[in-house]
């Protein structure tokens, strides 16, 4: 998606936090590895020991420097963690509108590594939500690592998209769905796969939602998504569907090792979100075989 240049989001709150490290795999990544990111891009499980990468410096909760150069739409235009920490705002916005009580989550835009409550967050670890922080961890340099290997992953939208996706899961810990639908385990039907498939839906209905977030002169901040945008975003969703990360990996399509859902589910659950909002998005309610 496309910010407009005049959009002021010089009032985001997202902090830059981390030490320098080495990128993962030196700066060359093979498919085995992509596997692996694609693998983590959802799951934020830390899986550095597989593909390399340093060990993260200590660092307090809650702390980080603010972005400099950071103040116009054009700014998140052409740069990858100003666009996070100006859709930071229009992400937030959409759920104020639409959900009450709702407090935003810290965005950590992360510099190397640093550790949080829930592990390492590095360009190994991709992009996760840390619930006891209520804090969202974005390396950027993963999208590059991506772009480079993968491309059709790693666009703004697809940037965009797995943010809200990250911001869905910290509406499910404010709204107390995590606490009544913990952890039972993999497969199908699990607690896991309609939590993640739910945070898809959730992004679907803030993309299509996009351009009607403003800034305090009332401007949009985004212009509203193409339909080859859309398309870039729904190829992203397939690529980290279990069933296509598993094929790619060169195993056996297992639905009871799933723990996030197919690539049609993740496609599907976007879509749903996208043309009937978040009022669409109950993953929780649906029978399992209609997941």
């Amino acid at each position: 998606m496309t910010f407009n240049d005049n959009a002021r989001v010089g009032n985001n709150t997202a902090k830059r936090r981390g030490g320098t490290i080495a990128a993962v795999g030196g700066g060359t990544v093979g498919l085995g590895a992509i596997v692996v990111l694609l693998f983590s891009l959802f799951t934020g499980t830390d899986l550095t020991g597989l593909i390399g990468g340093g060990q993260a410096p200590a660092a307090p909760a809650g702390g980080g420097e603010a972005l400099a150069s950071c103040e116009t739409g054009q700014d998140a235009n052409t740069d990858d963690s100003c666009r996070l920490a100006a859709a930071s705002l229009s992400v937030d916005q959409f759920w104020q509108e639409r959900l009450d009580g709702y407090t935003p989550p810290q965005l950590i835009i992360v510099d190397g590594a640093t550790s949080t409550q829930c592990g390492t967050a590095s360009n190994a670890t991709g992009p996760f939500y840390c619930p006891p922080e209520q804090t969202v961890y974005v390396d950027p340099t993963f999208f590059a690592l991506l772009r480079e290997q993968y491309d059709t992953t790693a666009g703004p939208l697809a940037q965009l998209y797995v943010l809200a996706h990250e911001y869905g899961h910290h509406v499910q810990n404010l709204t107390g769905v995590m606490e009544q639908y913990p952890n039972d385990g993999t497969g199908p039907d699990s607690n896991g796969v309609r939590t993640e498939l739910q945070a898809d839906c959730y992004a679907g209905a803030w993309v299509a939602a996009a351009g009607e977030q403003v800034d305090e002169d009332g401007t949009p901040y985004l212009e509203p998504p193409t339909q080859q945008q859309i398309t870039d975003a729904l190829a992203a969703a397939s690529a980290v569907g279990d069933d296509h990360i598993q094929a790619e990996s060169g195993g056996a399509i297992n639905p009871e090792s799933w723990t996030h859902g197919s690539s049609e589910q993740r496609q599907r659950w976007f879509d749903t979100g996208r043309e009937g909002g978040v009022n669409a998005c109950d993953t929780f309610s649906v029978p399992g075989q209609s997941l």
